[in-house]
């Protein structure tokens, strides 16, 4: 039934997808979006995978490549953690990657990243939105800055869900953009395989309080779909190349 009204969707809600290439003349900048054990490894927290999970597994793999890539190139990368204090509650979810804990801390696929990779930038944020967990007590925006002072003109963003953290990051990142606060921003490009969600089946979403069926497939779409509608590129595959 489900993969029946996905390919419904499909139909119904097309998503226009490019191929990209990323050239060595156009700065561009690599946001990992929440790529951590508790929302990514088998068995590690509330919030993450009960069992092995392709689309998970892809995007993680996929992620990674784009990661060593960007560090190869020495171009920036900025990683969002999502990191919560204990007694901070983020309706409707259970209590999920508590500062310090196994669960806010990258994939092992991607943890070499914060190992003297100088092009590397961690934040660590307690909400879904990274634009928003990177405001500082002054006012001050971490994530803004980032794209300011390495002047980026071309954003790549991968990571997780697609239709929660990634898509509200995307979002905001696109309003800044609008207003100016990004200067040298043109582009923001979300790469549909380096993303990914989780699965919530409605024989488990009944027997969970304030919680929603979340099939896979269906809300992976979704999330791109409005990304794109926002005014994000959606990329099929991205490809490095060197322009005069």
């Amino acid at each position: 039934m489900v993969s029946q009204t996905v390919e419904l969707l499909k139909k119904e809600l097309p998503l226009e997808q490019e191929s990209v290439e990323l050239s060595d003349d156009v700065v561009a900048g690599l946001v990992l979006v929440d790529i951590i054990n508790g929302f990514c490894t088998v068995g590690a927290g509330n919030l993450a995978p009960v069992e092995p999970n392709q689309q998970i597994s892809g995007m993680i793999e996929e992620s990674a490549k784009l990661a060593r890539v960007f560090c190869e190139k020495k171009w920036p990368i900025m990683a969002f953690l999502d990191s919560h204090r204990p007694e901070q509650h983020e309706h409707p979810y259970p209590s999920h990657c508590v500062a310090g804990s196994h669960e806010s801390n990258l994939v092992p696929d991607l943890q070499w990243i914060e190992e003297n990779e100088e092009n590397v930038t961690i934040r660590r944020k307690d909400c879904y939105d990274g634009f928003i967990g990177s405001i500082e007590r002054d006012g001050s925006n971490v994530f803004v800055d980032w794209v300011n002072t390495n002047k980026i003109k071309v954003l790549l963003v991968v990571g997780v869900c697609t239709d929660i953290c990634v898509l509200d990051f995307v979002c905001s990142t696109l309003s800044a953009k609008n207003r100016g606060f990004l200067i040298p921003l043109e582009d923001v490009i979300v790469y549909s395989h380096g993303c990914a969600t989780f699965d919530f089946p409605d024989h488990f979403a009944r027997n969970v309080k304030d919680s929603i069926t979340h099939p896979q497939e269906l809300m992976h779409h979704v999330g791109l779909y409005m990304a794109k509608g926002r005014g994000a590129k959606i990329a099929r595959e991205v490809s490095f190349g060197i322009h005069a």
